[in-house]
Formats: C-alpha cells, structure tokens, sequence
C-alpha cells in the first residue's frame, strides 16, 4: 500500500468513525465479543469461516474492504507475530483482485475515549508487539508511545498528536496514531482517537 494511502485514510479514518457514531449504530453484546480472526494474504473465505464476525465475501477482482456486521476485536492470528486489539467500531478488513485478505484499518475502540484510557490501549498494544517480536521503526522521528508528562502535553494539543511504527521482519508494518478528537457528545471533555493501519511494509525503516 502506498504512503499516499496511507495518509489519505489517516484523514479520511476519523470522518468515518464520526459518522459511525452520529449514524447510531447499536449492537448487541455477547460474553464472548465477536472477533475477527486472520492473517494477511490467507483466502478472504478462510477468515470468514474462522471469525465469529459475520462479515460479506470479497468481490472477485475488485481491491476493496469490507466492514464486521458488530462492533468486533481484531484477533491477528500470525504464528509468530500475533497481536489483539480491543473490540472495535470503526472496522475494515481490506482484500485483493485474488480475494485474500491485504491489509486492516481500524480504531480499536468503540468511542472517542478519555486520555488515560487512549493511553492504555495504545500502550496496550506496542507492549504485545514488542513481546512479540515486532520492532520500533522511524522512533528518531516518530518514537513508540509512552505515558510521560511530555507525551500527554503532545497529545492534549490539538494540532500534534502522535504516530508510532512497528514492523514484523519484513512481512507486516503497522502505524499506530492517537490523537485530540471533538466528540460533541462530550463537549466539556478531552477525548481522543486511535487508528490503527495494518499492512505489508509500505514505509521505509
């Protein structure tokens, strides 16, 4: 995937979490959360059949991505390099011309969320990377998230935020972005957005 895409859908990821939420999506919730299971580049039909998700076949010769039918967790199942996220609203599971699974853009949240909890999960998440083998890229420029009084001024400005990257050997990359968001359902509160890009590497180291 390009790094035009890329910074495209970094745009494009919160006006679309935004019209999640103002559209009123509702589900239900189950003891066991629904997930979706799977690897990059495994037949799109296999992860359908393992994901307790319900979520629509690929379209043959078409580059698109299709969106869990509930709000869902991602369970990125690679023997060496697995990882979960927390249950997600904002959810899509990209796949190719050859109907395989190719990339996930996701926030891992179902709500704009309060500083402290952002902080959770994205610290959350580096630490099963890095347990897991995945390693920090880029951190002279874009260094891992860390819940330090300068990281929390950083993201408490409006125009700043944060971006950290990790990479799995050379087989994945993800960029990992948190950020201010105006939630007006909350008007007297800071609440912040997370989107999560999972994908072959696409930036170079």
């Amino acid at each position: 995937m390009s790094r035009l895409t890329k910074v495209s859908w970094q745009g494009i990821a919160p006006v679309l979490f935004a019209a999640a939420l103002l559209a009123g999506i509702t589900m239900r919730f189950f003891a066991d959360e629904p997930e979706v299971a799977l690897m990059l580049g495994e037949p799109w039909e296999d992860m359908r059949k393992r994901s307790s998700a319900a979520i629509d076949p690929a379209i043959p010769g078409h580059h698109w991505f299709r969106l869990p039918k509930a709000d869902a967790r991602l369970q990125f199942i690679d023997p060496e390099y697995a990882f979960t996220t927390p249950v997600s609203r904002f959810f899509t599971v990209d796949f190719d011309s050859d109907q395989r699974v190719s990339g996930i853009r996701m926030s891992p949240q179902i709500e704009p969320l309060l500083l402290d909890d952002a902080l959770k999960v994205v610290l959350d998440l580096q630490e099963q990377w890095r347990k897991g083998g995945w390693v920090s890229i880029r951190a002279k420029y874009d260094p891992p998230f860390a819940d330090t009084p300068e990281w929390r001024a950083q993201l408490q400005d409006p125009y700043q935020g944060g971006t950290s990257y990790w990479q799995a050997g050379n087989k994945y990359q993800v960029m990992l972005v948190a950020h201010r968001f105006k939630d007006d359902r909350h008007p007297n509160e800071e609440r912040y957005l997370i989107t999560l890009n999972l994908g072959e590497p696409w930036v170079r180291p």
